[in-house]
């Protein structure tokens, strides 16, 4: 198996799991605005767009933070 996948599979720390929580929901949001049947400002979308790679962003480098084992 591939030393990234090995590392995404084991155990992360409660404070990256919530980051990764919040950069979901950031990214979840972002996409509802960007998909919405409505007409919004430009800005508004473009706002959207970098939010959701932010929380994207966010929530793959939260998921390869492992603990450390003490050996």
């Amino acid at each position: 198996m591939k030393p990234v996948i090995k590392r995404m599979k084991r155990a992360t720390p409660k404070f990256f799991q919530k980051l990764r929580n919040i950069g979901l929901a950031v990214t979840a949001v972002s996409a509802t605005i960007i998909g919405a049947p409505v007409a919004l400002p430009a800005i508004i979308i473009k706002v959207a767009g970098y939010l959701a790679v932010a929380g994207a962003a966010v929530s793959g480098v939260s998921q390869t933070a492992v603990k450390n084992e003490k050996k």
